[in-house]
């Protein structure tokens, strides 16, 4: 039996999520704060007898955030079970508390938490006029936490993130139209709060480690101390009692040393002395305390673990943050080895961020070996280390979106030939791929290399700051990775940049061109023709995806820098490229010829003698705030990016305006145009009175183009 589904409603930052599992090894990943712990703490609710059951009633602070407002909404959590064994014992156990109806016998179940007003509360709502939106706001107003009840149900058949079953079953707040039935049948039969399910399972969560020497010094979560416990139950005392006896004597021939017997007769007679015979105490000892019973004596057993050297073991404070760490996973994966022998009908292993203070190659190799025959196992990570050998078909990926979170499937609908295709890459490649808030593909070194400083040196911001990740797929076969970008996978927005390779020369053939000229027409016809067909096939591709925009380079990356107006940063250069000067003169008169057939074609021949990885780490150092962001580079940044919200928009132009303005411009107009970026960033002004000013004072500035689109 494992889980299959977990349905979110209106919990913490999940307003409507869906997650899907695989009976085996599954991974959730997401940025910090983007909801994995609240994932785990859900289904913990259901699942780990550990939690007190007080934990199942809510508080306000666990209603999404994105509600308007909370009273009257619902919270659910709800968990759909698949494979359940057809053991008569437990087949009597989901029949009779949390089976889908119409199984026989049983294979699938479902077992819910629900968060909801109480039944007078409900019966308010349901006799609130139809559109009466005064009488709906006056009944919210007097609800609190405390009208609310939480029960547990199975059998439920509803997918309550459908909005139109939510609906039906809490109401419509726009429209003031509640349902008349107080208990739906679709929610599924109300069960009582000690549910069997809990004691019959393995349940084995390991929270993310932030401290944890801490850890080791509580007795209540010190996984060393629980594996002691569930072992005292197997002393053999037989063996044991030889060792209870010498710590009895060693314990009286600690009392008996003479060093001991004076220090207690000096304190009973200061006791005396200081306060009389009559308040004095009747008797006082100094006694040994190491426990003379077999389990505690057992259960006072500490962990020494030689780090890097087996001649010399340290306590686990004095160990280094990733031993302790692989230390206290190793307890806790042994105290659930423990608990499934215990031959539990399911084994559900729940691991949150195991990558702290872990080496990369450990992460990795851990992540590969957990595999537990008969458990499903849930991780959650940051960790790109683990993400790389996550099989994208097990994979949830969080997505932080305004007060909420999304979750998103990303082999969701892809053929198993497509699931591959990716998993290789994501084998092969490590990249930020699964957790960026959005991408740009690109095809090529000099895009990956010269693009993150073109952003950098325009908008004073970098990529990472902007949210965008930009990844290398190193040739024009972006369907592989572009496939995960979709509204029913990853639903982030993907551009792609790749090059049209549309000829800026003369191509037409001449009986008279050297057989050298002749090639390179030859193959520059050739390139336009893959240029069209990459543009036909990529465009049929993207056609209809929202979340997929293509960006063609008429040229080539070389060619439209610079067409764009970018001629100095590659003539400033030419001196690590050439060390003779006839030769920096002669190809500087190249680079600044106006017509494209001779400057773009000096580009690419200079990228093409120095590789054009190295050409591009070469004009990276040449790249100052007056470059010119090619027009089909700085959309596609405009696109995965989204419109710039005011702070982004403000920081862009401060930066501008402190490195473009003219050293000339009167002090009062500088201040002029830093109060108006102010005032726009407050939003006192729009974006056009925004516009209008910027225009006025930056009239030569390369962003102006930019700013236009926004």
């Amino acid at each position: 039996m494992h889980i299959s589904r977990l349905q979110l409603v209106n919990y913490r930052n999940f307003a409507c999520a869906n997650f899907h599992f695989n009976k085996n090894l599954n991974t959730i990943i997401g940025e910090n704060g983007s909801g994995k712990t609240n994932v785990f703490r859900a289904i913990r609710l259901l699942l780990d007898e550990n939690m007190a059951r007080s934990a199942l009633r809510l508080e306000e602070r666990d209603f999404n955030r994105g509600l308007v407002d909370w009273r009257g909404h619902w919270i659910i959590i709800s968990l759909q079970f698949d494979e359940v064994s057809d053991d008569e014992a437990i087949q009597a156990l989901f029949v009779h508390q949390t089976g889908v109806l119409g199984e026989d016998p049983v294979e699938r179940a479902t077992l819910n938490l629900i968060f909801r007003p109480k039944a007078s509360v409900r019966q308010a709502f349901a006799e609130l006029a139809a559109g009466d939106q005064d009488a709906l706001l006056q009944l919210r107003e007097s609800i609190t936490v405390l009208d609310y009840e939480p029960i547990l149900t199975g059998k439920s058949i509803a997918d309550f993130t459908d909005p139109a079953v939510y609906r039906a079953l809490v109401g419509n707040f726009d429209t003031v139209e509640f349902p008349p039935v107080l208990e739906a049948p679709a929610i599924g039969v109300r069960l009582p709060h000690s549910l069997a399910i809990q004691r019959e399972v393995c349940f084995t969560y390991v929270q993310a480690l932030r401290d944890v020497v801490a850890e080791f010094h509580n007795t209540r979560t010190n996984p060393l101390f629980a594996l002691l416990r569930s072992k005292t139950g197997e002393i053999d005392h037989a063996e044991f009692d030889p060792i209870v006896t010498q710590v009895t004597q060693l314990n009286e021939s600690i009392e008996l040393l003479t060093e001991v017997k004076a220090m207690r007769s000096d304190i009973h007679g200061t006791i005396n002395d200081a306060a009389g015979d009559a308040y004095a105490p009747a008797s006082l000892s100094i006694r040994s305390d190491l426990p003379a019973e077999a389990e505690k004596l057992f259960q006072s057993l500490k962990l020494f673990v030689g780090e890097t050297d087996a001649a010399h073991e340290d306590a686990i404070h004095e160990l280094s943050l990733g031993g302790a760490n692989l230390i206290f996973l190793t307890l806790k994966l042994l105290q659930f080895k423990y608990q499934r022998d215990k031959q539990s009908f399911a084994n559900f292993l729940l691991i949150e961020e195991p990558e702290a203070h872990i080496h990369t190659h450990i992460q990795k190799t851990l992540f590969d070996r957990l595999k537990y025959p008969d458990t499903q196992v849930i991780f959650s990570t940051h960790s790109t280390q683990i993400s790389e050998v996550s099989n994208i078909r097990n994979v949830n990926i969080l997505g932080r979106t305004g007060n909420y979170c999304e979750v998103y499937q990303p082999a969701h609908g892809l053929t198993i030939k497509q699931q591959d295709a990716v998993q290789r890459y994501l084998d092969a490649v490590r990249c930020s791929l699964l957790f960026a808030k959005s991408v740009v593909l690109v095809e090529g070194d000099a895009e990956e290399i010269l693009i993150p400083i073109l952003v950098k040196a325009v908008f004073g911001l970098s990529l990472d700051e902007l949210g965008v990740s930009l990844i290398n797929i190193r040739s024009t076969g972006f369907e592989n990775v572009a496939n995960l970008f979709h509204v029913n996978r990853i639903r982030k927005r993907c551009s792609i940049i790749t090059d049209r390779d549309a000829t800026f020369f003369d191509v037409t053939p001449n009986p008279a061109d050297d057989p050298e000229l002749a090639k390179t027409k030859r193959d520059a016809i050739a390139s336009a023709e893959d240029g069209n067909r990459r543009f036909d096939r990529l465009t049929g591709f993207a056609a209809g995806n929202p979340y997929v925009e293509l960006f063609f380079a008429p040229h080539t990356f070389e060619v439209d820098f610079v067409a764009a107006g970018n001629r100095q940063p590659i003539v400033r250069a030419l001196p690590e490229i050439y060390h003779q000067q006839a030769a920096i003169e002669r190809w500087t008169d190249w680079i600044e010829e106006p017509h494209l057939a001779i400057s773009g074609w000096a580009a690419l021949e200079l990228a093409k003698k120095t590789k054009k990885g190295w050409f591009a780490i070469l004009l990276g150092r040449y790249i100052d705030h007056e470059v010119v962001i090619p027009e089909y580079i700085a959309d596609a940044i405009l696109f995965a990016h989204g419109t710039p919200s005011r702070n982004v928009l403000a920081k862009i132009l401060r930066y501008r305006a402190k490195c473009s303005l003219d050293p000339n411009l009167e002090a009062a107009e500088l201040t002029s145009l830093t109060s108006s970026i102010s005032q726009y960033e407050e939003g006192v002004i729009d974006l056009a009175g925004l516009r209008t000013e910027v225009l006025g004072k930056l009239p030569n500035d390369a962003i102006l183009p930019i700013l236009a689109k926004v």
